[in-house]
């Protein structure tokens, strides 16, 4: 059956403008990112089969071009449509947290940093850079490792601070086995670089570790 067939109130896109975005399923939402579906197929199925194949909304949006057009139905102008929400939804966020105390709106630095590295296939380190009223100077990809580490160079972080002008820092990298507690490497590294910094009075706010849609803040956890 067609979505046109369906009830109004099922709908997705009639679902959405009633009840909100937040009331409809990851299916649901992707359905109508991608508008139409395929002979046999609504857009809801075509949705449905595509996070069944590459697990969740994470890895989706994580996944590379060629395999993402392997898919029936998807095709390299999909593709681009994809990245360029998810980069629109990145700088929506960066320019929030331009204008925005970061202490005071933890949740939209979680969801920057979550969508930034969710899904990454290799650790990646990032910075983001603060002025004195902790509003986001600017934010940097520092280091990229492997599956299970990355090599993160204290004075090199501390260069660029330095060259921001920088006030603060809130850390953040990503494990990509899933698991977001801190390892021990990660803490003696927080501490590393809490010690660089102090001497150019450059304070560590936070350092967040991303795994999938989980995160795990230091500040939080007390370990700052």
């Amino acid at each position: 059956m067609s979505i046109v067939d369906w009830p109004a109130g099922e709908r997705p896109r009639e679902k959405l403008l009633q009840r909100g975005a937040a009331a409809l399923s990851d299916a649901e939402l992707l359905a109508i990112f991608l508008r139409t579906g395929v002979t046999g197929k609504s857009a809801v199925d075509l949705a449905r089969e595509l996070l069944d194949r590459f697990g969740d909304l994470t890895h989706l949006f994580a996944t590379g071009e060629e395999e993402f057009c392997q898919v029936r139905g998807m095709g390299q102008a999909k593709y681009v449509q994809l990245q360029a929400v998810l980069e629109m939804a990145r700088r929506a966020l960066r320019e929030e947290m331009k204008v925005g105390d970061a202490l005071n709106s933890p949740r939209t630095v979680r969801e920057y940093l979550q969508l930034l590295l969710s899904g990454r296939q290799q650790e990646v380190f990032v910075a983001l850079f603060l002025d004195a009223q902790h509003r986001v100077i600017a934010s940097e990809e520092l280091f990229q490792g492997t599956l299970t580490q990355t090599s993160v160079y204290p004075r090199e972080v501390v260069k660029r601070a330095l060259h921001h002008n920088a006030a603060a820092v809130i850390f953040a990298h990503n494990h990509p086995s899933g698991v977001a507690e801190p390892s021990q490497s990660d803490r003696l590294l927080t501490d590393a670089l809490k010690q660089a910094l102090q001497l150019v009075d450059v304070r560590v706010l936070d350092h967040f570790i991303v795994a999938g849609m989980n995160g795990c803040s230091f500040a939080e956890k007390g370990m700052l």
